[in-house]
């Protein structure tokens, strides 16, 4: 089994050393990876320059682009062939509900979903990040899984483990996306040269969290895997708009 290894943290972060650690007991493993930290690059290709690959002293290779640009210029270009799997992580931080539209962790693996390979995206929630091997140790179990399966077609799975040891877990559940109250206001400062600035300020809380929500299931110690697909297509108001322009 050959796995394709990504992140949006940064080839250097902790948490794609221990998921690849733990991933070259199952396969064989190339990793490609941002050369800095892409978080909250989201789908973003590289257009207006080259990408250059580069290959540090540990092994992993890095691009000077998005997370995307990583499983794109890998699979389209450096690799001989079609990993069997992408997977994307450990990322530091939960990616649930409306974080996924913004996650350059979840955009590597929605990649590889869109170039026909099976993926997953694997986020540790916390800001701290303490216990990676018990999300690494998730991911082997699930890819040990779709390993087995006759999949007709990619699948795209969005994994959020709570950061805690792998005893204090309570199980797995397929869970949808939850939602958040919008984003806090930016936050309005000056720089050292006395110019306006501005941060962009915090994700909003939880406001749908309820059971069968990521929310819901990582508050209560579950992992929580989320099957994501790419069609934006609002098939509810299909109709409503061909009223408008009177089709």
């Amino acid at each position: 089994m050959r796995i394709l290894l990504c992140n949006d943290d940064g080839y250097f972060a902790p948490g794609i050393e221990h998921l690849a650690r733990a991933l070259s007991e199952l396969a064989e493993i190339t990793v490609v990876a941002p050369e800095r930290d892409r978080s909250g690059a989201s789908n973003s290709l590289t257009l207006d320059r080259p990408l250059s690959l580069r290959r540090a002293a540990n092994g992993f290779y890095y691009v000077n682009g998005t997370p995307t640009d990583c499983v794109h210029l890998a699979v389209t270009g450096m690799l001989d062939g079609l990993p069997d799997m992408v997977v994307s992580g450990i990322n530091i931080g939960a990616n649930m509900g409306d974080d996924t539209i913004y996650s350059g962790t979840v955009a590597a693996a929605t990649e590889g979903f869109l170039l026909g390979v099976p993926s997953l995206a694997v986020s540790l929630c916390s800001k701290t990040g303490e216990h990676f091997e018990s999300a690494a140790r998730v991911a082997c179990e699930l890819i040990a899984i779709l390993e087995k399966q006759a999949l007709h077609e990619p699948v795209l799975l969005n994994v959020n483990v709570p950061d805690v040891p792998w005893e204090a877990l309570r199980g797995t559940v397929v869970t949808r996306l939850g939602k958040r109250h919008k984003a806090e206001p930016v936050v309005r400062t000056l720089s050292p040269r006395q110019e306006t600035v501005y941060w962009v300020g915090a994700a909003g809380a939880a406001q749908d969290a309820g059971e069968g929500t990521d929310f819901h299931a990582v508050h209560h110690n579950q992992v929580s895997v989320t099957p994501l697909q790419v069609d934006l297509t609002h098939n509810a108001q299909l109709s409503l708009v061909r009223g408008w322009l009177g089709q």
